[in-house]
């Protein structure tokens, strides 16, 4: 594993959130997420993570977390981790993979694998019940894999959902977020929108 020179630097919760809302990620109306629960709130990771220079400090920071971590390999679910976790792989010097569905399951696609042993970290950009990643942590395990960690840069349930026994998130907090049939902007008729990489890919 290459060694990473990190400076360490602060990035508090309001800085973060600043950041979110200047570039328009931190949305408010009536969202459909990933997980298939609606809210009030949606992050819209792709417009931080496309500015340069937030992508490298935000990854920084999930790479000085784990920089102590023997990590050969780090994996992301398609479409949303794909660009922190290249960025983190980068960081950390090591093998950047994703995997994505096809026909609604999660897989392996494009000639990636795992060896038996690897170490591999998984990188997301927002969790809510965090089922992608628990998919991806299924296929790491399948192909004989050990989970070095887990890294996301948001996490909706402000620390409540647990992955892995390393668990790293740079901004938790609790976004409310309901059922389909409890959800209170359905029932005040309030347009909903799917935003989520998985909604988009009609899966």
């Amino acid at each position: 594993m290459k060694t990473f020179n990190y400076q360490p630097r602060t990035m508090s919760t309001p800085a973060l959130l600043d950041i979110f809302t200047s570039t328009g990620a931190l949305l408010e109306g009536h969202f459909k997420l990933t997980s298939g629960l609606h809210s009030d709130t949606y992050f819209q990771c792709a417009k931080v993570l496309q500015h340069p220079e937030h992508l490298t400090e935000i990854c920084r920071h999930i790479t000085e977390h784990f920089k102590d971590t023997p990590v050969d390999t780090v994996i992301s679910p398609a479409i949303g981790g794909i660009v922190v976790g290249t960025e983190v792989g980068r960081q950390l010097g090591v093998k950047t993979i994703f995997a994505e569905r096809k026909e609604g399951t999660m897989m392996l696609r494009r000639g990636f694998s795992i060896e038996p042993g690897e170490q591999v970290l998984v990188i997301e950009d927002v969790i809510t019940t965090g089922g992608s990643v628990k998919e991806v942590i299924d296929i790491v395990r399948q192909q004989g894999g050990e989970i070095a960690g887990v890294g996301t840069v948001v996490d909706r349930s402000n620390g409540t959902v647990r992955l892995a026994d390393s668990q790293y998130s740079l901004l938790s907090l609790e976004a409310r977020s309901y059922r389909p049939d409890e959800c209170p902007m359905c029932r005040e008729n309030i347009p909903l929108d799917a935003p989520g990489s998985r909604a988009s890919a009609k899966n």
